[in-house]
This record gives C-alpha cells, sequence and structure tokens, in this order.
C-alpha cells in the first residue's frame, strides 16, 4: 500500500498526573504537558503510516511545529489527530490537532522521515 496524501492517524487519552507539566518538569501546573502533547502528535502521525511501509522501514521525527492552545485538566479525554499532507522524497508532512471536550487544544505540523531502521539503528553504534 502506497504512503500517499489524505492519510490519518488518531489516539486518544484520558489525562493522568503522568501526562501533566508536573509530571514532565516543564511547568508547575497539573495540566497536559506540552511534551505529552508532541508525543500524542507523533503518535497519531506514525499510526497514519502503520502497515504502509516496506519491511525493515519506519519514521523518525524530524521537525515539529506546534501551537498549544488551552490546558486540559486531569480525567479530560484528549484526542490526537494527524493527516499526511504531503510527501517529498522520505519525508512525511503532516498537520496535526489535539482537541479534548472543550475544543482545540494544540495544532501544528510534524515532519517525519522514513529511514531503514538497521542502517538507522548503526549510526548509533
Amino acid at each position: 500500500m502506497p504512503v500517499e496524501p489524505g492519510l490519518s492517524g488518531h489516539v486518544e487519552l484520558v489525562v493522568t498526573d503522568l501526562d501533566t507539566a508536573i509530571a514532565a518538569r516543564s511547568g508547575d501546573v497539573a495540566v497536559l504537558s506540552t511534551p505529552r502533547i508532541v508525543a500524542m502528535c507523533e503518535e497519531a502521525a506514525v499510526a497514519a503510516v502503520e502497515g504502509r511501509l516496506p519491511a525493515g522501514d519506519t519514521t523518525v521525527g524530524m521537525r515539529i511545529q506546534l501551537d498549544h492552545l488551552a490546558p486540559s485538566a486531569v480525567g479530560s479525554r484528549v484526542t490526537a489527530d494527524a493527516r499526511l499532507e504531503k510527501v517529498e522524497g522520505r519525508r512525511l508532512r503532516f498537520s496535526v490537532s489535539v482537541n479534548d471536550d472543550r475544543g482545540l487544544v494544540a495544532a501544528g505540523k510534524v515532519t517525519r522521515v522514513v529511514v531503514e531502521r538497521d542502517h538507522f539503528l548503526d549510526k548509533t553504534r
């Protein structure tokens, strides 16, 4: 199956104390942290291309552009959606949005790069 614009991924989370800015050490308020939102956006982008890459390939994060617009409290149900907007060689560009029951929490862009897993990991040795 080809990797082409229009593919989408979706993930859900119920915010716990472990997802807060306090737990991430990125702030001192008990709301969903920006680092956790970034992780959700990347997870949704990965889900969008799941099962569509050649055997041995994976994607790795390259760039995140994100506006964190509203807080989400512990106990909130939060969803992240990614839509593949553009394929440029090995680069995959996604639009992402994060929502809770009250509306838009964050929005932005995620760029991931298709790599051959073993070759990529060889660079760490």
